[in-house]
């Protein structure tokens, strides 16, 4: 039994205000791709996950790993052998662990054949993380407060539309970006083609790739900076127009990281 881990975008990230707990309040507009990670599962006694995949060796030891998290706190000590195929790279805006963590209560609500409200996985995915609620639904979603606030939007211009995620394979730390927005709010969310991404330029800051990144997706009719970054996107017109930009960006940065898929 597997279950994708779609990979996440902010078509817009206003950031509101920094609480005094540390949190920032933020407006969102998520979309989900068809593709990205890979969580499988297999009957075992005990509790165990193996990460392998083109992106395991960036990842920390398995034990501290969001999937079992999550595994722990729907399970109640109860044993699968999951398997993380890792295709999306560590620390990119796109998700990653939130949607590997989402992925996982999906699957096993289902190899466990759990009778579990969606209130109740919501509760345990807002305790794993802020992106976490969004990537269990994996549907385009507006996100306020952390970002675990959603309400669900009809977007029918948005779903199959071509898309391409570009990395410039550089970490980028959530944490580091957040400390260094300049804590101007500039205003709210209203239609996510006028919105902006406030986590864009202090996130250029620490890593001045992104721009090379933004500006290498010519092709595409609309391009940001996903989450905290470092991944970028464009959305297309057409497959051919994505296929285009992907083949000319493989040319000229063979070292970046791509992804050419279609929003859900």
């Amino acid at each position: 039994m597997e279950e994708p881990a779609y990979a996440k975008l902010n078509l817009a990230l206003h950031v509101r205000a920094r609480e005094p707990d540390g949190y920032h309040r933020i407006e969102t507009l998520f979309a989900f791709c068809a593709d990205g990670d890979l969580l499988s599962v297999e009957p075992s006694g005990r509790l165990a996950l193996d990460v392998t995949g083109p992106f395991a060796g960036d990842l920390g030891a398995a034990e501290d790993n969001l999937v079992l998290r999550a595994a722990r706190m729907l399970g109640g000590g109860r044993g699968a052998a999951l398997r993380l195929d890792k295709r999306l790279p560590v620390a990119s805006g796109i998700g990653g662990g939130s949607a590997d963590a989402a992925a996982a209560l999906r699957l096993l609500t289902r190899f466990w054949k759990l009778d579990v409200a969606e209130a109740e996985l919501l509760r345990i995915a807002a305790a794993l993380g802020a992106d976490v609620p969004a990537c269990l639904r994996s549907k385009t979603a507006a996100g306020e407060g952390r970002g675990d606030r959603l309400r669900e939007i009809d977007a029918p211009n948005l779903s199959g539309r071509p898309a391409l995620l570009v990395n410039p394979r550089v970490p980028l730390s959530t944490a580091a970006v957040f400390r260094a927005w300049d804590a101007v709010d500039r205003g709210p969310l209203g239609g996510w083609e006028d919105g902006r991404n406030d986590l864009e330029p202090p996130a250029r800051a620490l890593v001045p790739e992104i721009g090379a990144v933004l500006d290498a997706l010519r092709g595409a009719r609309f391009a940001r900076m996903s989450g905290s970054g470092a991944t970028c996107f464009g959305l297309y017109d057409d497959a051919a127009a994505r296929d285009a930009d992907d083949a000319r960006i493989a040319a000229a940065f063979p070292q970046w990281w791509r992804l050419a898929t279609r929003l859900r």
